[in-house]
């Protein structure tokens, strides 16, 4: 099996096609890309910018280049040597437009009876013998409905006419009557809806690739794929709705032959990769989440809660910084009452009825959702992966603790739920992933606003920083159970960019300073949400100097996702228009400007300093590193759409080949006179350059696998292929070293904040590496405050005057050129 050395994410969409990708191929491959990795390219609905909404999945886009642009594009890359991964959605197809999906229209065209009818998840009885769709905004739609040939149209949207059912002189709603499905209001379909859907959205419907048949068709055009070498491997979209993932990554692994796979498997607090899962890790959250703790410093996190706390008391929601179980669980219980309560009821409608405990209906529902609410992780595997019974067997005496009313059928439900082969326990097992990810990701993620670097998928919110200890054990474990599996900083569901994160982290090392400007900040700029604020707030300083209308788009999704005071199907246009104020403030209140314009210049070469640093973490530590597309430069982005803007590739491919040219002290500079100082590059072409410095030419060393003498094969070297890797990085990356499986780093790689060597570990991240002060000056650690003491001013013997002080600052500054944060670091023997 081929496995990459790195990959580079491309969104193919309409105004990026897989030809536009062919051409940016060269670029990669000088850049150091092991393989390119592209976003869906079945044919989705039209005018899809994101490929998840496949409506046919037996054939490329054509609107993304089709078949032919997809060859193209593997010929190049594999002309380069290099891979090319797919991403795949097996959970779902787009339905939004019927006409576009063959199989939804033989559905709705022929119901039970047509041979699409085992693709989708239907409960036919609890429709009526209909399909129910949630399309009308009230029942007086209806009277709008028109026939056209063997087309029912409701407005512009065509729906399909059963054969024989339209006779001359029929109303369209009398033919509307007839067919077997039935329009019902889209408020009503929280309750009423009778297919399985992606989460909340009723315009992708879930797919039964559990059924062999189903699987075959659904996955023809990806056999092609491998069988004509257009593809190296695949990543796999959700795997957690489906009906059997353990099954289907077995059957998938047959139908690739063994190809390189990774999943999008969200990993909670404690919860590992099953060993039965036939792929070869997950698609990098969960290292995410680890690599951004360690640059959080932990002593800021008692100013940062007493902030919330004082923020939350404003918003008169009670008061006091809740832990973040509690708030995701609040917002778990939301969900399964509210989006997902047709599911809910589709569960209840599966549990015996000759049950005493389960006699009352609504009792079953009450206590379904307090299970599912209490659930740690997105689901369990049962019969396939131990462990599941333990799991749902503590789900259940935490729900029963919480309502002890509910206790009886609680109890009575827990062997229905674990019953391995009952639709019911299946079923359960998909929906649990459904109220976890809409629950936690989507809602209580934006209630939790402490600090946004750890609200960001696939990570515990609760857990505020990491050491360096954990962070080269859990490296280990990394490299020991999954070192195939991506390592990942940024993707296109990250609600910030890396680069952002970055520079919001530094946030937890000017605390007490962010303390006192968020009071000032809503001082001008009021939000009845004081949580909310200091998430938008944090975010504007991440993406500054961004466009207000960009930062006003991330903060009323934010504010509608949080849906405490707006909401997506309820906007409440006054409170929004309070927000959209405080978003401008920023830009026009010349106070509010100058307060975040000075933080952000305050933070800005700190979250630099953290963004490389969390680079080279990535590229040199376990697993592939993957690089979202246009991250090599500073991209400063929030949640999608944001996230996914066009990316300038020309001007990437410029700064490369800038880089790639002769060193700037091999070129001899023109005499100048000696009084005149040489000129400071503008800061946006510095910025520019230290961005491409983290994947520019060097990335190629840093990513590749040496192959030659050196190194364990297992291990990535940040160094040139077959190059050994300096003598003392087994020690400053345990895990790198053969036989080690993580653990400290040694005393001797630490110096303390003056220059000690220090006896323990800090809760500094060590992994971060810096230019030397001078050649023999000793590694050293800084943060903003003890910048701004350096910046005060040298301490002087008495005698020595002011033309003294000024010397040795200067020749300070020219010992310190990048002015970045000095982390805590390590320095080799």
């Amino acid at each position: 099996m081929r496995s990459p050395s790195s990959t580079y994410r491309l969104q193919i969409r309409p105004g990026f096609t897989l030809d536009d990708a062919a051409r940016a191929v060269p670029y990669l491959h000088r850049l150091g890309v092991g393989w390119v990795y592209l976003s869906p390219v079945l044919t989705a609905v039209r005018g899809s910018e994101h490929g998840y909404d496949v409506a046919d999945p037996t054939r490329v886009d054509p609107e993304r280049g089709g078949p032919e642009a997809l060859e193209r594009l593997a010929a190049a890359a594999h002309g380069l040597g290099m891979g090319v991964i797919i991403d795949i959605v097996p959970n779902h197809l787009g339905v939004a437009e019927p006409e576009q999906n063959p199989w939804w229209w033989s559905l709705l065209r022929e119901g039970p009876a047509s041979k699409h009818a085992d693709a989708f998840d239907v409960d036919w009885p609890a429709g009526g013998g209909r399909l129910l769709l949630p399309l009308l905004g009230s029942e007086a739609d209806l009277d709008g409905l028109r026939v056209e040939g063997d087309r029912l149209y409701l407005g512009g949207l065509a729906l399909p006419i059963a054969p024989g059912t339209a006779n001359p002189g029929d109303t369209p709603r009398d033919v509307a009557a007839r067919q077997h499905y039935g329009l019902i209001p889209w408020r009503e379909g929280d309750t009423r809806l009778n297919y399985r859907r992606f989460f909340t959205i009723t315009s992708l419907a879930g797919l039964r690739v559990e059924v062999p048949e189903v699987f075959d068709d659904a996955h023809a055009e990806v056999r092609r794929w491998f069988e004509e070498g257009l593809a190296d491997g695949l990543r796999i979209d959700h795997p957690d709705g489906l009906a059997d993932p353990v099954g289907y990554l077995r059957r998938l692994r047959e139908l690739t032959g063994g190809a390189y796979t990774v999943i999008e498997k969200i990993l909670e607090p404690g919860e590992h990769l099953p060993a039965e899962f036939a792929c070869e890790g997950t698609t990098g959250y969960d290292a995410l989440g680890l690599i951004d703790r360690l640059f959080v410093d932990p002593s800021g996190q008692a100013s940062l809660d007493a902030l919330d706390a004082s923020l939350r008391a404003e918003a008169e929601d009670g008061g006091g910084s809740p832990q973040f179980e509690r708030l995701a669980r609040a917002a778990k219980h939301e969900i399964t009452a509210g989006p997902l309560a047709a599911e809910m009821l589709r569960l209840a409608r599966l549990v015996p009825e000759n049950l005493g405990a389960l006699a009352d209906r609504k009792r079953v529902v009450a206590a379904l959702g307090e299970i599912a609410a209490a659930f740690p992780v997105y689901r369990t595997y049962l019969p396939d992966v131990p462990g599941g019974e333990a799991v749902l067997g503590s789900a259940c005496r935490e729900a029963a603790v919480v309502r002890p009313d509910l206790g009886e059928a609680i109890a009575a439900l827990e062997p229905l739920l674990g019953a391995p082969g009952t639709e019911l326990c299946r079923r359960f097992q998909q929906t649990t992933g459904m109220v976890m990810a809409k629950g936690v990701e989507d809602t209580a993620f934006y209630r939790y606003s402490r600090l946004g670097t750890l609200t960001e998928v696939g990570t515990d919110p609760g857990r505020f920083s990491v050491g360096p200890d954990e962070f080269h054990a859990r490296a280990g474990e990394r490299e020991r159970d999954f070192p195939g599996s991506l390592t990942a900083l940024t993707t296109h569901d990250t609600k910030r960019s890396e680069d952002a994160r970055a520079r919001i982290s530094v946030i937890s090392e000017l605390a007490d300073e962010w303390a006192e400007l968020v009071p000032a900040l809503l001082e001008r700029a009021p939000l009845k949400d004081g949580p909310l604020a200091n998430l938008v707030w944090q975010a504007i300083v991440g993406a500054w100097p961004a466009d207000v209308g960009r930062l006003t788009e991330y903060a009323l999704k934010a504010a509608r996702e949080a849906a405490l005071h707006t909401t997506w199907i309820d906007p409440d246009e006054a409170f929004e228009a309070q927000l959209r104020s405080l978003v401008v403030a920023a830009f026009e209140d010349p106070t509010a400007r100058r307060l975040v314009a000075d933080f952000a210049r305050r933070v800005e070469p700190f979250g630099a300093s953290n963004g490389l640093s969390a680079k080279l973490v990535q590229l040199a530590g376990p697993g592939v590193p993957d690089v979202y597309q246009g991250t090599e430069f500073w991209d400063h982005s929030l949640a999608d759409p944001d996230n996914r803007r066009p990316v300038d590739f020309a001007a990437r491919e410029a700064a490369l080949a800038a880089l790639d040219g002769p060193a700037p002290w091999a070129r001899r500079p023109a005499a100048r006179p000696a009084h005149r100082p040489r000129a400071r590059p503008s800061s946006s072409s510095s910025r520019a350059r230290s961005a491409s410095a983290a994947t520019g030419p060097s990335c190629s060393r840093a990513t590749s696998r040496s192959t030659r003498a050196g190194p364990p094969p297992s291990t990535r070297w940040a160094s040139g292929a077959g190059r050994a890797a300096p003598s003392c990085w087994p020690r400053a990356f345990p895990w790198a070293s053969s036989g080690a499986a993580g653990g400290a780093m040694p005393p001797s790689c630490f110096r303390g904040p003056r220059g000690t060597r220090s006896r323990a570990p800090s809760t500094r991240p060590a992994a971060c590496l810096s230019p030397r002060r001078s050649p023999r000056s000793p590694w050293r650690y800084s943060s903003p405050r003890l910048r701004d003491e350096r910046a005060r001013g040298p301490r002087t013997r008495r005698g020595v005057g002011a033309a003294g002080r000024r010397r040795r600052t200067r020749a300070g500054a020219r010992a310190d050129p990048l002015g970045a944060e000095r982390r805590r670091v390590v320095r080799c023997p």
